[in-house]
Protein backbone atom coordinates (compact mmCIF):
# COMPACT_ATOMS: atom_id res chain seq x y z
CA UNK A 1 0.00 0.00 0.00
CA UNK A 2 1.08 3.76 -1.30
CA UNK A 3 2.25 5.51 1.69
CA UNK A 4 0.39 8.76 2.48
CA UNK A 5 3.30 12.14 1.71
CA UNK A 6 1.94 15.23 2.21
CA UNK A 7 4.57 18.07 1.38
CA UNK A 8 3.53 21.43 2.94
CA UNK A 9 3.53 24.61 0.55
CA UNK A 10 3.95 27.23 3.41
CA UNK A 11 4.44 31.00 2.79
CA UNK A 12 7.98 31.90 1.87
CA UNK A 13 9.31 28.43 0.45
CA UNK A 14 11.90 28.30 -1.49
CA UNK A 15 11.16 26.49 -4.62
CA UNK A 16 14.16 24.94 -5.28
CA UNK A 17 13.63 23.22 -2.16
CA UNK A 18 10.06 21.77 -3.03
CA UNK A 19 11.41 20.91 -6.72
CA UNK A 20 14.19 18.66 -4.90
CA UNK A 21 11.72 16.72 -3.16
CA UNK A 22 9.14 16.37 -5.60
CA UNK A 23 11.51 15.16 -7.84
CA UNK A 24 13.03 12.51 -5.73
CA UNK A 25 9.78 10.67 -4.76
CA UNK A 26 8.42 11.22 -8.07
CA UNK A 27 11.57 9.29 -9.16
CA UNK A 28 10.64 6.40 -6.60
CA UNK A 29 6.98 6.15 -7.85
CA UNK A 30 8.34 6.31 -11.55
CA UNK A 31 11.22 3.57 -11.24
CA UNK A 32 8.03 0.99 -9.41
CA UNK A 33 5.16 -0.89 -11.19
CA UNK A 34 2.20 1.44 -11.77
CA UNK A 35 0.16 -0.63 -9.28
CA UNK A 36 3.46 -0.56 -6.64
CA UNK A 37 3.99 2.89 -6.52
CA UNK A 38 5.28 3.56 -2.94
CA UNK A 39 4.14 7.10 -2.42
CA UNK A 40 0.63 8.85 -2.80
CA UNK A 41 1.94 12.51 -2.76
CA UNK A 42 -0.13 15.19 -1.80
CA UNK A 43 0.30 19.18 -1.48
CA UNK A 44 -0.89 20.76 1.76
CA UNK A 45 -1.48 24.63 2.49
CA UNK A 46 -3.54 27.16 4.51
CA UNK A 47 -6.97 28.21 3.58
CA UNK A 48 -5.50 31.88 4.12
CA UNK A 49 -2.47 31.24 1.72
CA UNK A 50 -3.11 33.17 -1.85
CA UNK A 51 -2.26 30.53 -4.11
CA UNK A 52 -4.59 27.41 -3.17
CA UNK A 53 -5.56 25.11 -6.51
CA UNK A 54 -3.48 22.74 -8.54
CA UNK A 55 0.30 23.15 -7.14
CA UNK A 56 2.90 21.38 -9.34
CA UNK A 57 0.79 18.97 -10.95
CA UNK A 58 -1.37 18.20 -7.52
CA UNK A 59 -4.44 19.32 -5.96
CA UNK A 60 -3.84 21.64 -2.74
CA UNK A 61 -5.48 20.36 0.51
CA UNK A 62 -6.30 22.49 3.09
CA UNK A 63 -4.89 21.93 6.69
CA UNK A 64 -8.20 23.47 8.15
CA UNK A 65 -10.14 20.96 6.89
CA UNK A 66 -8.49 18.11 5.51
CA UNK A 67 -9.04 14.97 7.64
CA UNK A 68 -6.25 13.12 5.91
CA UNK A 69 -3.99 11.43 8.06
CA UNK A 70 -0.50 11.10 6.34
CA UNK A 71 2.61 8.68 7.21
CA UNK A 72 5.40 11.59 6.07
CA UNK A 73 4.99 14.95 5.96
CA UNK A 74 7.71 17.24 4.93
CA UNK A 75 8.64 20.68 5.41
CA UNK A 76 10.93 22.60 2.38
CA UNK A 77 13.53 25.06 3.00
CA UNK A 78 12.55 28.93 3.10
CA UNK A 79 13.58 32.21 0.91
CA UNK A 80 13.37 34.26 4.16
CA UNK A 81 16.07 35.13 6.32
CA UNK A 82 14.00 36.28 8.89
CA UNK A 83 12.65 33.10 10.86
CA UNK A 84 10.44 34.61 13.24
CA UNK A 85 8.29 36.61 10.85
CA UNK A 86 8.03 33.84 8.43
CA UNK A 87 6.88 31.30 11.70
CA UNK A 88 4.69 33.99 12.11
CA UNK A 89 2.79 33.68 8.56
CA UNK A 90 2.74 30.08 8.54
CA UNK A 91 1.66 29.42 12.09
CA UNK A 92 -1.30 27.85 10.94
CA UNK A 93 0.87 24.90 10.37
CA UNK A 94 2.12 24.56 13.85
CA UNK A 95 -0.98 22.68 15.09
CA UNK A 96 -1.70 20.54 12.28
CA UNK A 97 1.59 19.40 12.62
CA UNK A 98 1.46 18.72 16.65
CA UNK A 99 -1.58 16.82 15.18
CA UNK A 100 -0.36 14.71 12.70
CA UNK A 101 2.49 13.14 14.33
CA UNK A 102 0.40 12.61 17.56
CA UNK A 103 -1.78 10.37 15.24
CA UNK A 104 2.03 8.47 14.53
CA UNK A 105 3.22 11.07 11.44
CA UNK A 106 6.53 10.87 10.72
CA UNK A 107 8.03 14.61 10.14
CA UNK A 108 11.25 15.76 8.02
CA UNK A 109 12.49 19.36 7.46
CA UNK A 110 15.30 20.51 4.96
CA UNK A 111 17.38 23.18 5.59
CA UNK A 112 15.35 26.13 7.00
CA UNK A 113 12.47 24.21 7.54
CA UNK A 114 13.56 22.90 10.70
CA UNK A 115 12.95 26.90 12.46
CA UNK A 116 9.01 26.21 11.53
CA UNK A 117 9.65 22.30 12.67
CA UNK A 118 11.31 23.26 16.03
CA UNK A 119 8.49 26.08 16.80
CA UNK A 120 6.18 23.53 16.94
CA UNK A 121 7.94 22.37 19.79
CA UNK A 122 8.20 18.60 18.52
CA UNK A 123 12.03 19.04 18.06
CA UNK A 124 12.54 19.75 22.15
CA UNK A 125 15.00 17.97 23.56
CA UNK A 126 15.61 15.89 19.97
CA UNK A 127 18.43 15.75 17.70
CA UNK A 128 18.40 18.43 14.85
CA UNK A 129 19.98 20.31 12.34
CA UNK A 130 19.81 23.74 9.79
CA UNK A 131 21.80 25.28 7.13
CA UNK A 132 25.27 25.55 8.68
CA UNK A 133 25.38 29.27 7.94
CA UNK A 134 21.68 29.36 10.30
CA UNK A 135 22.92 27.35 12.91
CA UNK A 136 23.92 30.64 15.51
CA UNK A 137 20.32 32.11 14.87
CA UNK A 138 18.84 28.77 15.77
CA UNK A 139 20.11 27.97 18.89
CA UNK A 140 19.23 31.30 20.11
CA UNK A 141 15.42 30.89 18.60
CA UNK A 142 14.98 27.02 19.96
CA UNK A 143 17.88 26.22 22.89
CA UNK A 144 15.48 23.42 23.86
CA UNK A 145 17.12 21.59 20.73
CA UNK A 146 19.96 19.69 20.75
CA UNK A 147 21.27 21.14 17.39
CA UNK A 148 24.42 19.52 15.68
CA UNK A 149 25.75 22.07 13.49
CA UNK A 150 27.99 20.09 11.54
CA UNK A 151 25.87 16.79 10.38
CA UNK A 152 24.44 16.65 7.09
CA UNK A 153 21.19 15.24 8.84
CA UNK A 154 19.91 14.14 11.83
CA UNK A 155 17.17 10.92 12.67
CA UNK A 156 15.95 10.79 16.29
CA UNK A 157 13.21 8.50 16.42
CA UNK A 158 10.43 9.70 13.73
CA UNK A 159 11.80 12.97 13.48
CA UNK A 160 14.21 13.92 10.52
CA UNK A 161 15.96 17.21 9.80
CA UNK A 162 18.68 18.31 6.79
CA UNK A 163 21.26 20.54 6.95
CA UNK A 164 21.52 23.49 3.87
CA UNK A 165 21.42 22.65 0.28
CA UNK A 166 22.44 19.16 -1.16
CA UNK A 167 21.87 17.93 2.68
CA UNK A 168 18.38 17.81 1.72
CA UNK A 169 19.41 14.40 -1.03
CA UNK A 170 21.08 12.70 1.88
CA UNK A 171 17.97 12.93 3.71
CA UNK A 172 15.90 12.13 1.08
CA UNK A 173 18.10 9.37 0.48
CA UNK A 174 17.70 7.91 4.14
CA UNK A 175 13.33 8.35 3.57
CA UNK A 176 13.36 6.71 0.35
CA UNK A 177 15.55 3.71 2.19
CA UNK A 178 13.55 3.78 5.13
CA UNK A 179 10.22 3.44 3.16
CA UNK A 180 11.26 1.64 0.23
CA UNK A 181 14.28 -0.76 0.90
CA UNK A 182 18.41 -0.26 -0.11
CA UNK A 183 18.15 -1.22 -3.40
CA UNK A 184 15.78 1.58 -4.28
CA UNK A 185 18.09 4.01 -2.18
CA UNK A 186 20.93 2.98 -4.35
CA UNK A 187 19.23 3.68 -7.60
CA UNK A 188 17.76 6.77 -6.47
CA UNK A 189 21.55 7.72 -5.60
CA UNK A 190 22.60 6.68 -8.68
CA UNK A 191 20.34 8.58 -11.01
CA UNK A 192 20.77 11.68 -8.75
CA UNK A 193 24.78 11.49 -8.41
CA UNK A 194 24.94 11.90 -4.17
CA UNK A 195 28.07 11.08 -2.49
CA UNK A 196 26.83 8.34 0.01
CA UNK A 197 30.19 9.11 2.03
CA UNK A 198 29.83 12.82 2.93
CA UNK A 199 28.34 13.23 6.81
CA UNK A 200 29.86 16.45 7.22
CA UNK A 201 28.48 19.88 6.69
CA UNK A 202 30.65 22.36 8.84
CA UNK A 203 33.10 22.73 5.28
CA UNK A 204 30.61 24.73 3.37
CA UNK A 205 29.82 27.17 6.18
CA UNK A 206 30.67 30.82 5.70
CA UNK A 207 31.45 32.61 8.94
CA UNK A 208 28.96 35.96 8.56
CA UNK A 209 29.82 38.07 11.62
CA UNK A 210 26.90 40.10 13.18
CA UNK A 211 27.02 43.28 13.35
CA UNK A 212 22.67 43.75 13.41
CA UNK A 213 23.20 45.10 16.98
CA UNK A 214 23.14 48.61 19.32
CA UNK A 215 25.79 47.66 21.75
CA UNK A 216 28.68 50.12 20.94
CA UNK A 217 30.99 48.72 23.09
CA UNK A 218 30.73 44.62 21.84
CA UNK A 219 30.87 46.85 18.12
CA UNK A 220 33.87 48.64 18.83
CA UNK A 221 35.56 44.81 19.96
CA UNK A 222 34.50 43.58 16.95
CA UNK A 223 36.19 46.46 14.44
CA UNK A 224 39.10 45.71 16.32
CA UNK A 225 38.72 41.65 15.98
CA UNK A 226 38.52 42.37 12.67
CA UNK A 227 40.73 44.79 11.21
CA UNK A 228 43.67 43.26 13.61
CA UNK A 229 43.36 39.74 14.02
CA UNK A 230 46.82 39.02 12.17
CA UNK A 231 49.14 40.87 14.35
CA UNK A 232 46.69 39.98 17.68
CA UNK A 233 48.69 38.01 20.19
CA UNK A 234 46.21 38.32 23.25
CA UNK A 235 43.08 39.66 23.16
CA UNK A 236 43.47 41.61 26.36
CA UNK A 237 45.91 43.94 24.67
CA UNK A 238 42.75 45.15 22.10
CA UNK A 239 40.52 45.00 25.02
CA UNK A 240 42.77 47.42 27.51
CA UNK A 241 40.97 50.69 26.17
CA UNK A 242 37.53 49.22 25.93
CA UNK A 243 35.28 50.98 29.13
CA UNK A 244 34.20 47.90 31.11
CA UNK A 245 36.10 44.81 32.44
CA UNK A 246 36.84 42.22 31.13
CA UNK A 247 34.38 39.45 32.11
CA UNK A 248 31.69 41.86 31.24
CA UNK A 249 32.84 42.66 28.07
CA UNK A 250 32.76 38.42 27.74
CA UNK A 251 29.82 38.11 28.64
CA UNK A 252 28.04 41.05 26.67
CA UNK A 253 30.22 40.07 23.46
CA UNK A 254 28.23 36.23 23.73
CA UNK A 255 24.67 37.47 24.09
CA UNK A 256 25.09 39.77 21.89
CA UNK A 257 27.18 37.62 18.90
CA UNK A 258 26.46 34.27 20.36
CA UNK A 259 29.56 33.28 20.80
CA UNK A 260 32.68 34.59 22.98
CA UNK A 261 35.53 37.08 22.28
CA UNK A 262 38.00 34.19 21.54
CA UNK A 263 35.65 32.13 19.31
CA UNK A 264 35.07 34.69 17.43
CA UNK A 265 39.05 35.57 16.57
CA UNK A 266 39.28 32.41 15.68
CA UNK A 267 36.17 32.27 13.68
CA UNK A 268 37.72 35.43 11.24
CA UNK A 269 41.19 34.09 11.23
CA UNK A 270 39.82 30.45 9.87
CA UNK A 271 37.23 32.35 7.48
CA UNK A 272 40.70 34.34 6.39
CA UNK A 273 42.72 31.19 5.85
CA UNK A 274 40.31 29.62 3.82
CA UNK A 275 40.03 32.51 1.67
CA UNK A 276 43.95 32.31 1.24
CA UNK A 277 43.60 28.60 0.49
CA UNK A 278 41.05 28.81 -2.31
CA UNK A 279 42.39 32.16 -3.86
CA UNK A 280 46.44 32.03 -3.47
CA UNK A 281 49.35 29.97 -4.20
CA UNK A 282 50.61 30.94 -0.69
CA UNK A 283 52.49 27.77 1.39
CA UNK A 284 50.32 26.34 4.66
CA UNK A 285 52.91 28.07 6.32
CA UNK A 286 53.01 31.25 5.19
CA UNK A 287 48.81 31.54 5.51
CA UNK A 288 49.36 30.59 9.01
CA UNK A 289 51.92 33.59 9.59
CA UNK A 290 49.61 35.68 8.01
CA UNK A 291 46.43 34.79 9.51
CA UNK A 292 48.01 35.23 13.22
CA UNK A 293 48.63 31.92 14.35
CA UNK A 294 52.06 31.09 15.70
CA UNK A 295 51.50 27.67 16.35
CA UNK A 296 51.13 25.32 13.60
CA UNK A 297 49.47 22.34 15.26
CA UNK A 298 47.46 24.95 16.77
CA UNK A 299 45.97 26.19 13.79
CA UNK A 300 45.04 23.21 12.65
CA UNK A 301 43.64 21.97 15.32
CA UNK A 302 41.03 25.27 15.37
CA UNK A 303 40.86 24.22 11.62
CA UNK A 304 39.53 21.23 11.86
CA UNK A 305 37.35 21.70 14.29
CA UNK A 306 35.41 24.30 12.79
CA UNK A 307 35.74 22.97 9.08
CA UNK A 308 35.74 19.34 9.41
CA UNK A 309 38.67 19.12 7.20
CA UNK A 310 42.33 19.39 7.25
CA UNK A 311 43.82 22.55 5.25
CA UNK A 312 44.89 20.97 2.87
CA UNK A 313 42.18 18.98 2.16
CA UNK A 314 39.93 22.22 1.99
CA UNK A 315 42.08 24.04 -0.27
CA UNK A 316 42.45 20.45 -3.19
CA UNK A 317 38.66 20.33 -3.00
CA UNK A 318 37.63 24.66 -3.16
CA UNK A 319 40.22 25.77 -4.92
CA UNK A 320 39.59 28.28 -7.38
CA UNK A 321 41.12 27.11 -10.60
Amino acid sequence: MSKKLGLIVPHDYKLLSIAAILEVFETANKLSPPSEKPFEIMIFQSKEQPDQGNLFGYESHSIETSEINLDLILIPAFTTDNMSEMIKKNRNFIPWLQKQHRAGTELASFCTGAFLFAASGLLNEKLATTHVDACSAFTKAFPMVKLKPDETLTADGSLYTSGGSTSTFHLLILLIQKFCGNEMAVKIAKIFSIDLNRYKQSYFSTFRPNHLHNDTLVAMLQQKIESQYHTIEKLEEITKDIPTSARNMTRRFKQVTGIPPIEYLQNIRVESSKKYLEQTQLSISEIIEKTGYNDPKAFRKVFFKMVGMKPIEYREKFRVQ
